[in-house]
Parts: structure tokens; C-alpha cells; sequence
């Protein structure tokens, strides 16, 4: 894990040539605190060299409780983008071709899908669900997955030992109490029912006492 201290205009970590500022990852989100991994970032720079000109982007990045996208939504885990939406139809083809065509992302969405943007993510795989969504984690992991497992608990009071995509002893202590909690088999283990679960409960609840880093003036 690594950490940055930015202004909004610097571009994100592992960005080249200042295609992606951190304002624009950081989209509609209010938070001081905003995660990714080098994999999304790299992917970004082939896409967008490959394309040639700017993109803009409508959507990257929000933190769990702030909602607005899906309750497995990759998006959280800051390794999704919409954009293109003041592209016409034909330049969004054009992007969505050079999307495909770098075999960078794990899913980019067909046109039919969402035909008023581009949408793409570099997900870990495999999801702990069938259906998809997020891979199962247990202690010892590491990454932006983990990050929003430790925020989706401390937002609902689960305290752990912080928020630093660290898989350690007070975040599988903190994952076990809001799993017996919750009639779910305390083993410590974010799977698919506690995924399921966990972030249906959280996703757009807003900041609470106990979210770490909640937006500006929002407590």
C-alpha cells in the first residue's frame, strides 16, 4: 500500500502525461480520501494513449456510504469509469473500440448497455459471488477491496484497528462481531452472503459518527 498527499489539479499516482487529475477521479465524491490501485491507473494510461485525445469523466470514484452506483459496484474500489458522455455516438464507439482493443479491462460495457457513455473496469477477479461483484477476502489481504470492507464496517460501527487496506487482526475481529451481528457464519471471511449483506446495508447510508475521513462538514 502505498500513500499520496495531492492538490486536486495533480494528476493521480501512476498517471503519464496528466491525462487524469485527481479532481477528476474524484468526480462527484466529497471525500478527502480516495483509493485506487497501479493496475486501474496503468490501464487508464494504454486506453487513453490509444485513443489520443481527452476524455472526459463523469463518474470514477465514491466511497460506499455515498452511494450512487451498484452495492458491488467497482466504482467503490476506485477501479471504474464512465465517460465520454459529451462524446457523440460515434466518438464513443471510437473510445469504447480502443477500450476493447487494449485487453486491459476486465469488463467494458456494450453500447446497448449504457449508450450515453463509456463505461470500463479493471476488477480483481475471481468475485466471491456467482453473479459477480467483489472477490472474497480474509486476513492478510491487501488493496482497495480491503479498503472498502473496513469502511463499509467502521460506517456501521464495526471499528477496526483503521482505514489502510490492511487485512489484519482488528478488521477480521471487526468483520466476526458485525457477522454474528448479522446471523452470518462468524468466520472472519468477507464471501458472498457477507459482501451481500454488508453492502446493502451501507451503500448510500451516508457518513456516520465512526466513518473515518467522512466528507467535509458532513458530521
Amino acid at each position: 500500500m502505498e500513500r499520496y498527499e495531492r492538490d486536486w489539479d495533480a494528476p493521480m499516482p501512476y498517471n503519464a502525461g496528466r491525462t487524469l487529475t485527481v479532481r477528476e477521479f474524484r468526480g462527484s465524491s466529497c471525500s478527502p480520501l480516495l483509493w485506487s490501485d497501479r493496475r486501474t491507473m496503468e490501464a487508464w494510461n494504454r486506453t487513453r494513449a490509444a485513443y489520443g485525445r481527452g476524455i472526459y469523466v463523469g463518474a470514477a470514484f465514491n466511497r460506499i456510504w455515498e452511494g450512487g452506483h451498484a452495492g458491488q459496484s467497482h466504482h467503490y474500489a476506485g477501479a471504474a469509469f464512465c465517460v465520454g458522455q459529451d462524446l457523440t455516438a460515434e466518438q464513443r464507439a471510437e473510445l469504447r473500440g480502443a477500450a476493447v482493443r487494449s485487453r486491459d479491462w476486465v469488463d467494458v460495457e456494450p453500447a446497448e448497455s449504457n449508450p450515453g457513455r463509456v463505461c470500463f473496469d479493471r476488477r480483481f477477479l475471481p468475485p466471491a459471488c456467482e453473479t459477480g461483484g467483489y472477490p472474497a477476502l480474509r486476513e492478510g489481504g491487501r488493496g482497495n477491496y480491503v479498503l472498502i470492507l473496513q469502511d463499509a464496517l467502521f460506517t456501521l460501527g464495526y471499528t477496526g484497528s483503521g482505514l489502510d487496506g490492511v487485512f489484519g487482526p482488528g478488521t477480521k475481529a471487526a468483520l466476526i462481531r458485525y457477522q454474528q451481528d448479522n446471523g452470518l457464519f462468524p468466520d472472519g471471511v468477507a464471501g458472498c452472503l457477507t459482501w451481500t449483506k454488508l453492502t446493502g446495508q451501507t451503500a448510500g447510508i451516508g457518513a456516520r459518527r465512526t466513518t473515518v475521513a467522512p466528507c467535509y462538514g458532513s458530521m
